[in-house]
């Protein structure tokens, strides 16, 4: 029964400081680790031990999963030189630095030197994300972070092995680059094949419930072999999360998926928040066995703040220095970017797991675990605070929720049009009549994804359907709960239809929650990767004929939705989307091909005839 206290009074814990954290605007990782050093100094609170083999083995591959099907495989394969700097080059190269200067400073052997260098050496996946998701930075930049931390571990956990292994034996340069090389090619070849296992037994499951259920289980497995062949466990989930994630559209039901998806983020956001309020309570623990040291205090310290200090300023001068050499390339990121992944290096739950993993003959050990506390708690407060001051300070934003809308149409128009390129071509005459009505349908949905661009202040006829089905759905809901209330209907029938009302109300509400989108600042967009010789004719802006608006709208009565300009005649019309499409009719009629956004802020441009955009 006190196990069951404790687990129900912590999870509480956790959700009530996370929902504190997300209504203040503090990173909940920060307040969840304050909140446990408070804890932990109280006396009528029952302290959890720390297990090591908890994180590592129980609740990492589960978190580094549920982070790696959730990642773009091709994304992380454009960014595949930049990751493997960060998580292996820059990660050696912070170990290396740390052990110097531990050895130097603290006086231990150099390999337990180096292992406290491996310890504190990786950045954590679940603080790197969690900020960067407050902080709203852009997706070249999370991707790169993201990418980074789910593979840095692998590198660490691996050196630490090798650094831990030196203390009692000697180990020459080629044999531990072996044992490197055989923790990768092992991880990499069992994580492909566990998520092409899973992949073909996640096609013959008969149901969601299997295919989820069968989801829990494969980060272990991919986990457990890999270790026991001497490979690396947290290596090879992220090749099966990878890989099914990328797959899972032809390997799942649109049903799996979506339970899937659901399920994951649950368990994700308790086990991430968890394991830092864990890390907060471990204070007093590490504090207690550091007052026993054979070290003085001022020596301790030092080698704290050194510890700290060098992990912060290696990051930022190897990134800043990597920017410097590749700048040129067309790749590079920018200046920007490179200041903010170089302040990015929040340390995590796997620092402290596995400082506390060190065996109790490490000379040093209670200093080094301390140091590792240190660095967890002091990049945490130092960068995670600061993190988007530094942000803001060089000018770099996340996304503009009008550049994803553009996108997204831009996606939906071509899919449809080859959607239906296809179908048409196997139609019967008794199927044409609906396959008309089907492509109003999609052109609606389509309009109301370009509706998300201009004015925020427009009604436009997406968000006013969209308001209207919401109200119609919940009225379906309240006559459907009367029906149940009364008895007049089986209770399994009465549970399908509201669980497909769920469903619609969902979509629904994120589709309204989507409809107005920012339109502060100037946008505009790269050019579209494919050739179009209209575009490269047309000029990037021409006088308007009638600034003031749309004049067949103004001429008929109706409001437009989003202007748009002739980039031929000067021509002002409205959108697809406004009742009048002005725009369209001017182009059919006209034959001029190009049209620019007549929307302040706005400055893209669209052919009509390639149906391309720059």
């Amino acid at each position: 029964m006190e196990l069951v206290v404790t687990v129900t009074l912590f999870t509480l814990a956790v959700l009530a400081v996370t929902w504190a954290a997300e209504r203040s605007g503090w990173s909940a990782p920060l307040l969840l680790m304050l909140v446990g050093v408070l804890g932990s100094v109280l006396p009528f609170v029952h302290v959890p031990e720390l297990e090591p083999e908890l994180v590592l083995v129980v609740l990492l591959p589960p978190l580094l999963y549920a982070s790696a099907v959730n990642t773009s495989l091709v994304e992380f394969r454009r960014n595949l030189a930049s990751i493997a700097w960060l998580s292996v080059g820059l990660v050696v190269v912070t170990l290396v630095a740390v052990g110097v200067v531990v050895a130097s400073v603290l006086g231990v052997p150099l390999p337990a030197a180096l292992a406290l260098g491996a310890i504190v050496a990786p950045p954590d996946a679940v603080a790197a994300s969690a900020v960067a998701r407050r902080v709203g930075l852009p997706r070249s930049v999370v991707s790169l972070l993201e990418g980074e931390s789910l593979v840095n571990d692998a590198t660490a956990l691996v050196s630490l092995r090798s650094a831990l292994l030196a203390l009692s034996a000697t180990l020459s340069f080629w044999a531990v680059m072996g044992d490197f090389a055989w923790a990768v090619v092992s991880a990499v070849g069992i994580g492909a094949l566990v998520a092409r296992v899973g992949g073909f037994i996640f096609r013959i499951l008969p149901s969601t419930d299997f295919t989820t259920s069968l989801t829990f289980l494969l980060p272990f497995v991919a986990f457990v072999p890999t270790e026991e062949v001497g490979g690396s466990g947290v290596l090879a989930v992220v090749v099966a999360g990878l890989v099914l994630g990328h797959r899972s559209q032809v390997e799942q039901g649109p049903e799996d998926r979506l339970a899937g998806r659901i399920t994951w983020r649950s368990i994700q956001f308790l086990l991430e928040n968890s394991v830092f309020l864990l890390i907060g309570l471990q204070a007093r623990t590490i504090w207690s066995d550091v007052a026993g040291s054979d070290h003085g205090w001022p020596l301790i310290l030092a080698t704290c703040a050194a510890v700290l200090a060098t992990v912060v300023l290696v990051r930022l001068a190897a990134v800043l220095a990597t920017y410097a050499l590749t700048r040129r390339r067309t790749d590079a990121p920018s200046l920007a970017g490179a200041v903010v992944v170089g302040w990015a290096g929040m340390r995590g739950v796997v620092t402290l797991a596995a400082a506390l993993s060190l065996p109790q003959a490490v000379p040093g050990r209670e200093v080094l675990v301390l140091a590792a506390l240190v660095v967890t708690a002091g990049t945490l407060l130092l960068q995670g605070l600061t993190l988007p001051w530094v942000a803001r300070r060089v000018g770099l934003r996340g996304p503009d929720p009008r550049e994803d809308a553009i996108e997204e149409a831009m996606i939906l128009q071509r899919a449809t049009g080859e959607a239906f390129a296809t179908v048409e071509a196997t139609v019967s005459d008794d199927e044409r009549s609906h396959l008309v009505d089907l492509r109003e349908r999609q052109t609606t949905a389509l309009n109301a994804v370009w509706e998300r661009l201009g004015r925020a202040d427009v009604n436009t006829p997406a968000t006013t359907r969209g308001r209207l089905y919401l109200r119609l759905l919940q009225a379906q809901r309240a006559a459907v709960l009367r029906i149940r209330d009364a008895g007049e209907a089986d209770p399994s029938v009465l549970a399908s239809v509201l669980a497909q009302l769920d469903v619609q109300e969902t979509i629904a509400a994120r589709l309204d929650a989507r409809a107005g989108a920012a339109s502060d600042g100037h946008l505009s967009l790269a050019r579209s990767a494919e050739p179009c010789a209209h575009l490269e004719d047309a000029p990037a802006c021409v006088v308007p004929r009638t600034p003031e608006g749309c004049p067949d709208c103004a001429a008929e009565g109706l409001r437009p939705v989003h202007l748009r300009l002739c980039l031929t005649c000067g021509n002002v019309g409205c959108c697809d989307s406004s009742v009048g499409r002005h725009a369209t009719r001017h182009f059919e009629k006209s034959g001029h091909p190009v049209m620019r956004s007549f929307e302040p802020g706005e400055s893209w441009r669209w052919c009509y005839l390639d149906q391309l955009i720059s």
